[in-house]
């Protein structure tokens, strides 16, 4: 077991909702909360596509979303379904026939935004296609694609009209004895979406997936994202996740599991705890972080590291790792493994040393999971 447990202090308890499949994924009810990202390819561009997918799935990613704003795409996604080694979500707008032609192409799940599908009896034929074809369905309401009537009756797009929008579409769902469903209450701004998700988890027991839209680039878009997805998660909403930036794909995966790794709700890969450098650092923690954090993705095993340049904080912070490096003096630091400490490395050698002791630390972790799971 790594040295990083959960302590009783830390414990977030999750909202109880029901457990829906996403192809083979499962979402809600005591589920991992899984991470999404969305392609930014040309649909029917297959062969980008499915490159773009698989490289989401190589950084962690549970399900991708693929638009299909067309016939063409939507007949694509059986291509992009058969080579993807996650499920497949088809993200749909304006024309329920684009949904219903994904179900057919092997989708996992149909997203429909309530704003812009259509009325009852489209729904309803969406509904059909998604239960003949073993899909589940994402009802997706946002802040910027309301109903009009809804944006006459509240006069602008607010957390009340998102709530009253999503519920009218949960019971058509219902209405047709379709329960395979989870639902978004996405907006850009961080205060509508929180108030709107809140909200919205007290009224259903639908898996919830979360989401700010349109956050903005890698930097603003990630702070934002945190901010708003990281208060619902610590007050156990959510159940499925997915950061909107302006980057590429795989930087949405990563910030999401940042965001999960962070509050303690998942683990994937080497958690790096590094202080930002002063002048009493013994190295150059700034590069040698950057190196390490590269060095170490293939690493998915879940496990702590930590990389401190001196003595003030550094033997505090090992203690809580599974692997640690602190600054010391005259061109060498000292390493520590699993809290304890254990021998004298030059600098010139750590970085190269660090790697192996966090190989094989991640070796002996992966062995005692097989062990455990064999029992």
């Amino acid at each position: 077991m790594s040295i990083n447990h959960v302590r009783p202090w830390r414990n977030i308890y999750r909202r109880e909702s029901r457990q829906i499949s996403v192809g083979s994924v499962k979402v809600g009810g005591d589920a991992p909360i899984s991470v999404q990202t969305m392609t930014n390819t040309i649909t029917t561009d297959v062969k980008a596509t499915i490159a773009q997918v698989q490289a989401a799935a190589e950084a962690g990613a549970d399900i991708v979303r693929v638009s299909t704003p067309d016939e063409a795409s939507a007949r694509a996604l059986k291509e992009i379904v058969a080579e993807s080694p996650v499920p497949i979500v088809a993200d749909i707008h304006f024309h329920y026939k684009r949904a219903i032609e994904a179900a057919e192409s092997g989708a996992a799940c149909l997203r429909i935004n309530p704003g812009n599908i259509g009325d009852a009896s489209r729904v309803k034929e969406v509904i059909s296609a998604a239960r003949d074809h073993g899909c589940s369905i994402r009802i997706g309401v946002n802040a910027g694609s309301l109903e009009k009537h809804l944006l006459e009756k509240y006069g602008e797009p607010c957390p009340d009209a998102m709530v009253e929008s999503g519920l009218d579409h949960i019971r058509i769902l219902q209405d047709h004895d379709f329960h395979e469903f989870k639902i978004s209450v996405k907006a850009s701004d961080v205060f509508m979406a929180a108030a709107a998700y809140q909200q919205l988890a007290e009224q259903t027991d639908a898996p919830i997936h979360l989401g700010i839209t349109e956050a903005g680039g890698l930097m603003s878009g990630t702070v934002k994202s945190a901010i708003g997805l990281g208060n619902l998660l610590w007050m156990g909403i959510g159940d499925t996740i997915r950061v909107s930036l302006s980057a590429d794909p795989v930087e949405e995966v990563r910030v999401g599991y940042e965001i999960l790794k962070s509050l303690g709700l998942r683990h994937r890969g080497v958690n790096i705890i590094s202080c930002p450098s002063c002048a009493r650092q013994g190295f150059d923690v700034i590069k040698t972080v950057e190196i390490l954090e590269k060095r170490l993705e293939h690493i998915k095993t879940p496990m702590s590291l930590s990389i401190i340049g001196c003595v003030v904080n550094g033997p505090g912070e090992a203690l809580m790792t599974d692997v640690g490096f602190t600054g010391g003096g005259a061109g060498s630091g000292m390493v520590y493994l699993a809290g304890k400490q254990s021998h004298k490395m030059s600098n010139d050698q750590m970085i190269d040393h660090i790697v192996e002791q966090v190989e094989q630390k991640a070796a002996e972790l992966d062995a005692q999971a097989a062990l455990d799971a064999a029992e």
